[in-house]
């Protein structure tokens, strides 16, 4: 199913089951609205998802729930510090050809061969076990003694860390957490929200997700989403956005006094690919201003890196996304 093969009247139905799927992990999931559609803006925009929130906030359900309404395969990997490259991509096991008595190779794949792979504590895991996993979500295939295997389509990694407790954890270092399209903040629920919460998760009753869409038909929302337009001023405002995150770039004295590093080319690129997945889920096929400063925050806070100065003032990089928002000019076209 290509987009170029899409009738008016699929789109409609592909967008009327967008619809669908965020009420059935509403099901499941009470609140995090913000956090599901990110979620889902980065599944269709073809990236992967860095979800950061201390324990309980419901990150294992949420994608569990996802991975449900999709009707996809799923896969959850616990990281621990000794767990190896081969863990996650595959290992080959010695068989026997019982006909002819003939002993090979076969390669038995990992839990990274599904559709859908939560990465639990992402940050508990060594160097080399997190690059074998980037560059899975870099290439969409793994390579192993030599042989490439590639992984189904979709393909969607979301991998979690805990922010609070640091003791034998491996931070992910800026050039592979660039990798990450969005890079997700999860926050404590209202009142109302855990009250509903408590409600729901202490009795016998369990709501059943239904899966509403298949693995062809997201990819074909995928291939749409690059069809949404943006205008040339919405783009050239995206430009103006990134390189003003960079000190020796930027017109902005208050990036010149808390940035250490900026973000480069790929930012530009995270940012106007979500800003059409959002506006898809929206039934809209052209990306507003509201679209580009709604994904800002997810697309840019892992890319600009703040000097000590900042750390030591309580300055954090959604800080500085929020003020350069603030301060860069906007396109004078009229566009919302």
């Amino acid at each position: 199913m290509q987009p170029e093969t899409l009738t008016e009247a699929s789109v409609k139905d592909l967008l009327a089951k967008l619809s669908r799927l965020q009420a059935e992990i509403a099901k499941v999931i009470v609140g995090q609205t913000t956090t599901v559609e990110e979620m889902l803006v980065a599944f269709l925009a073809g990236g992967h998802c860095l979800l950061e929130g201390v324990p309980g906030l419901a990150k294992t359900l949420m994608v569990r729930t996802l991975s449900q309404a999709l009707d996809l395969s799923f896969q959850r990997i616990q990281f621990t510090p000794d767990l190896m490259p081969t863990d996650i991509i595959g290992t080959e096991i010695l068989e026997e050809d019982h006909a002819t008595g003939k002993r090979f190779f076969k390669f038995n794949r990992g839990p990274l061969f599904a559709n859908i792979v939560l990465a639990d504590e992402i940050n508990r895991t060594p160097p080399k076990t997190q690059a074998a996993l980037l560059e899975a979500m870099q290439e969409f295939s793994v390579t192993y003694a030599g042989q490439t295997y590639d992984l189904g389509k979709p393909f969607f990694i979301l991998a979690t860390q805990n922010p609070i407790e640091q003791a034998g954890t491996y931070p992910l270092p800026e050039a592979q957490l660039d990798r990450f399209l969005l890079y997700i903040r999860i926050f404590y629920p209202s009142e109302q929200e855990e009250f509903e919460v408590l409600s729901n998760t202490t009795g016998s009753r369990r709501a059943k997700v239904n899966p509403v869409i298949g693995g062809q038909e997201i990819v074909a929302l995928q291939g749409l989403v690059r069809e949404v337009t943006v205008s040339d001023d919405l783009i050239r405002y995206v430009t103006r956005l990134v390189r003003s995150t960079r000190p020796a770039e930027t017109p902005l004295d208050y990036v010149k006094e808390w940035v250490r590093w900026g973000a480069g080319p790929r930012a530009g690129q995270a940012l106007i690919l979500t800003a059409k997945a959002r506006a898809l889920i929206k039934g809209r096929f052209a990306v507003t201003m509201e679209d580009l400063q709604t994904m800002a925050l997810p697309v840019l806070r892992h890319r600009v890196l703040i000097n000590f100065r900042a750390d030591a003032d309580g300055i954090t990089p959604d800080d500085v996304v929020r003020e350069m928002l603030r301060l860069v000019e906007r396109p004078k076209s009229g566009i919302r």
